[in-house]
C-alpha cells in the first residue's frame, strides 16, 4: 500500500538505480552554471566580475525561499501516482527547456544580454526547486533502514559523480571546440538533454516502490518550519553542509579561471574537473563500507578533512607543476565524494525520525529547507569567488584575452584554495556536535512499532 504502508527495509537494486538516475538532472544543473556561467558573463558578455557574481547568485538564492514551499506542496500532494514522483517528470521537463534557452540570448547590448540571463536562470531555478525537493524527499519514504539509506545514497552519489563528470567535463570541451556563435548555445542544448534523461529515468525507475507515509502534513508552513528549525541534529547537519556547499561552489567557479588564466591552457578545465569528480566513481563504494563498519558521522569528518586539506595544499602544488596540481585535485575529489554521500544519507534519518516520533509528515519541509540551504551555498560560492576576483582587480572582456594584474592571479589561486579550506575548517565545528546515530534511529523505529 503506497500511501500508508510501511516500505520494505531493503530495496531492490532496480529501485536504487532508478532513483539514482535523478542525479543526472541535479548533477548537471548543479554543476554547469557554477562552472561556466560566471566565465560566460565576464569573458563573453563583458560584465564586471562583481555584477556577474550577483547575476549568478540571485536567481538561485530565490530557491532559498521557494524550496520549503515546494516541499510543503509535495507533502500535501494527493496525486494518484504518488506524493513526489509526478513532480519529477513535470518539473524536470520544464527545467530542461529553460536551461536550453539560458545561453540563447543576445550578447549585446550588455543590459539586455544580462537581463536575458537573469530571467532564464530564474526560470531554471524555479523549475529546479519543484524537481529537487520532491526528489530529495523520497529516500525517507522509500525505506526505514538506516544502512539501506546509505546504500541508496551510494548509488545516487555514484550516478551524481558520473553526471557531474560528464556535464562538467564535456561542457567546457564543447565550448572550446565550437565557434563563438554556437559554443555556449551548444552547451545549453547538451545539458538540457542530460536533465531530460535524468528526470525521465527517475520518474520511470521508481514506479512500484512502496512509499511510506508518516501521517498528514498538518499545521501551517510557518509552524512546520519552526519545528524543523528546533531539530538540533538537523540544524547542525544543515549548517555544516551549507558552509561546505559554499566552499565547493567557490572551487567550481574557480576551475575555469585557473585553467585559462593561471595555467594558460583552456583544455585544462576539463582535466581539472575530471580530477575533481572522477575519484567519486572509485571511492564512493569504499565510503559506503566505511559507514557500515563505523559510522556516517566519522566518515563525514574524514572526508571533510581530505576536502579542506587538499584545497589548502593546492595553493602550493599549483605553483609547482600541473601534474602536482592534478594529483592534489584528485585528493580533493576523494574527500568531495564522501562529503556528498554522508550528509545525503544522514538527511533522511533526520526527516524519518521526526515523522516516527510525531506522526506528522514533514519530510518535504525538511528536504525543502535542506535543498534551499544547499542551493544557497552553491549559489553564494560563485558570488564569493567573483568578489575575490573583483578585489584582485580582475579585468573582464568580451573575448577572454584581457591581461590580468598579479593581484588578479593571486585572487584566482586563493579563491580555489585558502578560502574554501578555511570554510571547511569552520564547518567542522558544527559537525562534531551532531549526535544522531543508528541506535537512535532504531530506537525510534521500535518505539513506533510498539505504539498502539
Amino acid at each position: 500500500m503506497a500511501a500508508a504502508g510501511t516500505s520494505p527495509s531493503a530495496l531492490p537494486a532496480s529501485a536504487r538505480r532508478g532513483y539514482a538516475l535523478g542525479s543526472v538532472a541535479t548533477g548537471a544543473f548543479g554543476t554547469v552554471p557554477g562552472l561556466l556561467l560566471l566565465p560566460y558573463l565576464t569573458d563573453r558578455l563583458g560584465i564586471a566580475a562583481g555584477l556577474a557574481g550577483l547575476i549568478v547568485f540571485l536567481p538561485k538564492a530565490w530557491d532559498t525561499i521557494l524550496n520549503p514551499i515546494a516541499g510543503r506542496i509535495s507533502d500535501r500532494s494527493t496525486h494518484p501516482d504518488g506524493r513526489r514522483r509526478p513532480f519529477l517528470l513535470k518539473a524536470g521537463v520544464a527545467l530542461a527547456i529553460c536551461f536550453a534557452l539560458l545561453f540563447f540570448g543576445p550578447t549585446s547590448p550588455r543590459g539586455i544580454a544580462a537581463t536575458w540571463v537573469v530571467v532564464a536562470f530564474l526560470a531554471c531555478a524555479t523549475a529546479f526547486a519543484f524537481f529537487q525537493v520532491p526528489y530529495v524527499a523520497m529516500p525517507a519514504e522509500m525505506t526505514d533502514d538506516y544502512d539501506e539509506r546509505t546504500r541508496l545514497m551510494t548509488w545516487r552519489v555514484a550516478i551524481l559523480a558520473v553526471a557531474i563528470l560528464v556535464s562538467g567535463g564535456v561542457s567546457p570541451a564543447i565550448r572550446d571546440a565550437l565557434s563563438p556563435d554556437w559554443d555556449y548555445r551548444a552547451v545549453g542544448l547538451f545539458v538540457g538533454a542530460l536533465i531530460l534523461v535524468g528526470a525521465f529515468g527517475a520518474w520511470r525507475g521508481t514506479r512500484g516502490v512502496a512509499m511510506r507515509s508518516y501521517g498528514e502534513a498538518g499545521g501551517s508552513l510557518g509552524e512546520q518550519l519552526r519545528v524543523v528549525a528546533q531539530a538540533r541534529n538537523f540544524r547542525l547537519l544543515l549548517i555544516t553542509f551549507v558552509i561546505q556547499a559554499l566552499a565547493v561552489g567557490a572551487m567550481l567557479a574557480a576551475v575555469d579561471y585557473i585553467a585559462r588564466v593561471l595555467l594558460g591552457a583552456t583544455g585544462m578545465s576539463t582535466v581539472l574537473f575530471v580530477a575533481f569528480v572522477g575519484p567519486a566513481l572509485l571511492v564512493t563504494p569504499l565510503w559506503q563500507r566505511f559507514a557500515e563498519r563505523y559510522d556516517k558521522k566519522l566518515g563525514y569528518l574524514l572526508s571533510s578533512a581530505l576536502l579542506g586539506g587538499g584545497a589548502l595544499v593546492s595553493l602550493l602544488t599549483m605553483r609547482l607543476s600541473t601534474a602536482a596540481l592534478i594529483a592534489t585535485v584528485a585528493v580533493i575529489g576523494v574527500g568531495y565524494a564522501g562529503a556528498q554521500m554522508f550528509p545525503m544519507a544522514m538527511l533522511p534519518d533526520n526527516a524519518a525520525i521526526d515523522g516516527m516520533r510525531t506522526g506528522e509528515n514533514r519530510v518535504g519541509v525538511y528536504t525543502g529547507v535542506w535543498t534551499a540551504g544547499e542551493t544557497f551555498g552553491l549559489a553564494l560560492g560563485p558570488l564569493l569567488y567573483a568578489g575575490v576576483l573583483s578585489l584582485g582587480g580582475y579585468v573582464s572582456s568580451t573575448d577572454g584575452s584581457a591581461q590580468q594584474p598579479e593581484s588578479a592571479l593571486t585572487a584566482i589561486a586563493w579563491g580555489f584554495s585558502v578560502i574554501p579550506a578555511v570554510l571547511i575548517a569552520l564547518s567542522l565545528f558544527t559537525l562534531v556536535r551532531y549526535r544522531l546515530d543508528q541506535n537512535e534511529v532504531r530506537a525510534a523505529l521500535a518505539a513506533e512499532g510498539a505504539r498502539p
